[in-house]
């Protein structure tokens, strides 16, 4: 049982990023999960979503608490094809926080539409006893919310919006949300070869390219051919109008440049592809022993449309926040969709941790993630929790399986097990040592020799710069004579291997320089051996 334990404690700790994201979908009974994501951010104020094939705290950079959010990563293009209410409900709470944050542009008309659709779905039919004449004004919809813009809501939703229910104002809310330009974009500040300040994103359409709040390009996903990056360069290749199309981007660091790229990647993927078989492995460059390879894990559009189209349950109940909880953005993080996760000594989450989250994650769901294990209470949290301790708490959320708080709570009240668990810590430093100690054995040779030289100070400067230089020579030939014998001799069909023989530089190289070259040293050869016969 104890050992039980211990396997329990490090498969949490060492738990992947598709089990997280599983169990969210799960106890919140969502089926329709593939165009959701966890995201987090590191302590350089840099996004990433969660990947699913890697371990959570192996991705995880900052300390702990570690602070995650459960978002809408795929953006549906027809909205009406969601098959279960739940699922649209949930991605009426991700426009409504694009919304507030200004990233759904709109115009006024339409701004008026969507605003009125929110207070109908979170209010009910306008009843003149119950609402005074500024009660839109407990709704922060928007970032700039004028009176006149307050007076237009109000307008439609006592006209236009009467006697229609939360699912169908939520409905009607993402119909016209999703025919604006700025759908599904979840803008990536940069800058362009002129230097100008430029927003990238990617939509179910393709890439797009904002500056201010005009949309300058528009490249659909079917004339994308490649996309690369190469430090802080974002590179988007493709066709228009029958015309090879280069666009060059730049970003604030490599790490924004890398996690650009990536969302790319995985949108094209997810909105182009007919089928999951179809997805490659994809690298940033064509460039030789350079760049990173990455390959989008997930179904499809199509796929998660027909896979929609063939459930046949009973339509999961739906809490939707009261209107007392939905009158300040916090309302986004409404009690029934959020989880929160503390380690056995509480302690409250720092400013700036709080303040990214809350400003770039909208805390549809947050979730407080510690290496120790799982609770839910709020002691940890700025937010209510959803679970109340004297009705079960976490052991709800767990059932059947035993409460992880309380078997982490056993874990440290047993004096035997913490025995153990230092037993097992003291194995791993020394394996450590023990690895460190067999490294530094490998380059002992070389270290002694250049100890060696360095004594003698009178050839001490020359010969150091001899070994420096004779080792590097020795090192760059023994990289690329292998590497250019594989590309020139070998009849190996590896895709980067074909790309980078079907480059012109490499066709001029291979047929007036190699070739030549080749051909006379056979004719040395021959000739040497000739005489050697001859005597």
């Amino acid at each position: 049982k104890d050992n039980t334990k211990i396997k329990f404690q490090r498969d949490i700790f060492y738990t992947k990023g598709q089990f997280l994201l599983d169990h969210v979908c799960n106890h919140y009974n969502l089926l329709e999960k593939d165009y959701f994501g966890i995201r987090y951010v590191d302590p350089e104020k840099q996004r990433h979503w969660l990947e699913p094939n890697k371990p959570v705290v192996r991705q995880m950079k900052s300390h702990q608490p570690y602070m995650m959010c459960f978002r809408v990563k795929f953006y549906p293009h027809e909205p009406m094809k969601i098959k279960e209410e739940l699922t649209r409900y949930l991605l009426y709470l991700q426009l409504k926080r694009d919304i507030y944050h200004g990233r759904l542009l709109c115009p006024f008309v339409e701004a008026a539409y969507l605003g009125a659709c929110i207070v109908q779905a979170e209010l009910g039919d306008y009843d003149a006893e119950e609402h005074p004449c500024d009660y839109i004004r407990d709704f922060k919809l928007f970032p700039k919310q004028s009176l006149k813009l307050e007076r237009k809501i109000m307008e439609i939703h006592k006209n236009e919006l009467r006697g229609q229910s939360a699912a169908l104002a939520e409905l009607n809310m993402l119909q016209r949300a999703h025919s604006l330009e700025t759908y599904g974009v979840d803008p990536h500040p940069c800058k362009d070869f002129t230097g100008a300040t430029a927003f990238l994103g990617f939509t179910a359409t393709g890439f797009v390219v904002f500056q201010g709040n005009k949309r300058i390009h528009l490249l659909k996903w079917m004339d994308v051919s490649k996309l690369k990056f190469e430090g802080k360069t974002f590179y988007v290749i493709g066709i228009q109008k029958e015309k090879k199309l280069v666009l060059t981007f730049h970003t604030s660091t490599p790490a924004a440049c890398k996690h650009l790229w990536k969302c790319g990647v995985e949108n094209q993927a997810f909105y182009k592809c007919a089928k999951s078989s179809q997805i490659k492995t994809v690298s940033s460059s064509n460039i030789f022993f350079k760049g990173s390879r990455f390959r989008y894990s997930g179904r499809v559009a199509k796929e998660v449309i027909e896979a929609s189209s063939k459930i046949q349950r009973d339509a999961p109940e739906v809490r939707r926040a009261q209107f007392g909880q939905s009158r300040s953005f916090n309302s986004l993080s409404h009690k029934n969709l959020i989880m929160n996760m503390e380690p056995l000594v509480p302690a409250l989450p720092s400013t700036n941790e709080y303040e990214e989250t809350a400003a770039d994650s909208g805390r549809m769901i947050l979730l407080f993630i510690y290496t120790t294990g799982f609770s839910l209470t709020p002691c940890a949290s700025m937010l209510p929790s959803p679970v109340d301790d004297s009705q079960g708490g976490v052991d709800l959320l767990f059932s059947p399986v035993q409460s992880p708080a309380r078997l982490l709570r056993e874990l440290h009240a047993d004096p035997d097990i913490q025995a153990q668990l230092e037993a097992e810590r003291a194995r791993d430093r020394a394996y450590e040592r023990t690895r460190l100690a067999a490294r530094s054995q490998m380059s002992g040779v070389l270290t002694n020799s250049l100890r060696l030289l360095s004594s003698n100070e009178r050839v001490n400067a020359c010969m150091l710069s001899v070994v420096r230089f004779v080792s590097v020579v020795v090192g760059v030939l023994l990289v690329t004579v292998p590497a250019l014998l594989l590309l020139l001799e070998s009849d190996i069909n590896w895709s980067f291997l074909h790309e980078i023989r079907q480059t012109p530089e490499f066709e001029q190289f291979h047929y007036e320089y190699y070739c030549p070259l080749r051909r006379w040293i056979l004719c040395r050869i021959s000739m040497a051996m000739e005489n050697l016969w001859s005597d």
